[in-house]
């Protein structure tokens, strides 16, 4: 879902929050629903924090020019890092790079590891 909202709208989340429902989480319980957007809306809620602190840590990528696949895995890491306490920093930047070797291209995953470091030192 946050990958998906990159190529929307602000006004049209809503909409597409439900197709991302409808059909990927179709099987899904409310628990869980309920918990998938809750996460959702407090990764998109701290981008004016989260972003920043990206674009310090990759000098030379302007972030409007980074692939949509890394900007993304690397914004829900940097969440998990800077602002939810459950989840050791350890743990998000594996599940980031682990993200970046299945979704994203052959770099990928260096990528996001070498710009995690930098966040986590």
């Amino acid at each position: 879902m946050l990958f998906q909202s990159e190529f929307h709208e602000a006004d049209e989340l809503a909409e597409q929050r439900q197709f991302y429902f409808d059909g990927y989480m179709a099987k899904a319980s409310e628990e869980e629903r309920a918990y998938i957007a809750e996460r959702f809306e407090s990764v998109r809620g701290r981008l004016g924090e989260a972003d920043p602190l990206l674009a310090d840590a990759t000098s030379g990528w302007k972030l409007n020019r980074m692939g949509r696949v890394e900007l993304t895995i690397l914004r829900l890491a940097v969440y998990e890092m800077k602002f939810d306490e459950e989840i050791p920093e350890k743990v998000a930047i594996n599940e980031a790079v682990e993200l970046a070797k299945k979704f994203g291209g052959d770099s990928s995953a260096g990528f996001v590891n070498g710009v995690l470091a930098k966040l986590a030192a």
